[in-house]
């Protein structure tokens, strides 16, 4: 099975993993995964202040940040993943990769916010949810 696991280095990402840890079945050889972070995009007016090749270098750093503690999670558990850093709104992006990339599954983690937040502040994970057409396992 083809598994997309969207991270940001936050706790709900911490989560998503122990989760993934809990359930060996997962962890299986069968199953190949993506870990894909979206680092969000300077806005082109402060960007074109920087010479690309220090732009790449920002996006690349900020995105190995957040790939370093996983993959040493999934080197423990011998996962086979490959590993995506892609620039841009984070919801677009992961359900855009989710179709492109034929997954079969997306597992995230989320933050669990009140309806009332959603409402107000809007969520990626709602937002992938409505735009993405593969299931999506959300972990709380």
């Amino acid at each position: 099975m083809k598994i997309l696991l969207p991270v940001d280095g936050s706790s709900y990402t911490k989560r998503m993993l122990a989760w993934l840890t809990t359930h060996e079945e997962w962890l299986t050889g069968e199953h190949e995964f993506t870990v894909l972070t979206v680092v969000p995009q300077i806005p082109p007016h402060a960007a074109s202040m920087f010479p690309p090749e220090q732009l790449k270098s920002y996006y690349d750093d900020t995105a190995e940040a957040i790939f370093k503690p996983i993959r040493k999670f999934t080197a423990k558990h011998d996962m086979a993943t490959n590993y995506v850093a892609k620039t841009g709104h984070a919801s677009d992006v992961i359900a855009k990769l989710a179709d492109k990339g034929k997954f079969d599954l997306v597992i995230m983690g989320s933050h669990g916010h009140s309806n009332l937040m959603n409402l107000v502040m809007g969520s990626v994970t709602n937002q992938v949810l409505a735009r993405c057409k593969a299931p999506v396992l959300l972990v709380r």
